[in-house]
């Protein structure tokens, strides 16, 4: 187990500061009740055990307050994982609390579909406040 560790370094420092990337803009409509959904399929970084490139598609869908996420921010937020470190799961839940710090959403859901890979096809997600959308 010491040796597994040994050879797994995350890029924990650098992935939680990445959030200062994110913008937010106001919500001209606070009342209404509406989601937001996105999603990209440019998302990657590194697999802390090799190096080697993971690939992911993100999907946030969010019930917005009095905040809304400037989209060119998220592109730009986005590209900041390239060549950091870090296991499917960490990732997942760095995502969604960025989102969370940032927003304040009354409904936020954080799904990451990772590439195929070993024959293995992976979904993580988190969500918060379930009355969903």
């Amino acid at each position: 187990m010491w040796a597994l560790w040994f050879i797994m370094s995350e890029d924990l420092d650098k992935l939680k500061k990445i959030g200062k990337t994110l913008e937010k803009l106001p919500n001209k409509f606070p009342q209404a009740d509406f989601p937001v959904e996105f999603e990209s399929s440019e998302l990657t970084a590194l697999c802390p055990f090799t190096g080697h490139p993971d690939f992911y598609t993100l999907k946030v869908i969010y019930k917005p307050d009095k905040s809304v996420v400037e989209l060119k921010s998220v592109k730009l937020y986005i590209e900041k994982f390239r060549n950091l470190r870090t296991t499917h799961e960490t990732l997942l839940n760095i995502i969604f609390e960025h989102f969370k710090s940032l927003l304040s959403p009354r409904y936020l859901l954080v799904e990451l579909k990772v590439n195929v890979r070993g024959g293995i096809k992976t979904t993580l997600y988190r969500e918060e406040n379930s009355s969903g959308c």
